[in-house]
């Protein structure tokens, strides 16, 4: 299964420890995730992930980056889309070009309420409620 990380999760995996994103990053190799980002979203966030403190630069550089393949950023698409929010574009796009199977986001405002939760075939969850539908069908 593909799962496609924005920004906010990884900035979240990066910032605790206990949390569902690192959680989905930690558990991805056993139940075989690939794990994928574009670089619009690593460089987003290196940008701010010092405003989270010097362990989750740390940890952003030596676990969270290491285990996920960066994909190049998508800007076009052979569909139509309509998706207000310019700076989440790519990221919709990217993951859509990656041939994911979810986008994992935790801005449900810019993903779930305006696009909802599919968007030619991608589904968007937030990592809580991936790991939790995946509990329900007693997949994890």
């Amino acid at each position: 299964m593909k799962l496609f990380l924005d920004t906010s999760v990884l900035l979240a995996g990066a910032g605790s420890a206990r949390g569902a994103s690192r959680f989905v990053m930690e558990q991805a190799r056993g139940q075989k995730w690939e794990l994928l980002t574009a670089q619009y979203c690593v460089e987003e966030a290196k940008r701010n992930i010092p405003k989270l403190g010097a362990k989750a630069v740390t940890v952003l550089g030596t676990i969270v980056l290491p285990a996920l393949f960066i994909a190049p950023t998508e800007v076009a698409f052979d569909k139509a889309l309509v998706f207000p929010k310019a700076k989440d574009r790519p990221v919709l796009l990217s993951a859509l070009g990656c041939e994911a199977d979810y986008l994992l986001t935790l801005d449900e405002a810019d993903f779930q309420r305006v696009i909802g939760e599919r968007a030619y075939g991608l589904e968007i969850r937030s990592p809580g409620q991936f790991l939790l539908e995946l509990r329900s069908a007693g997949l994890i």
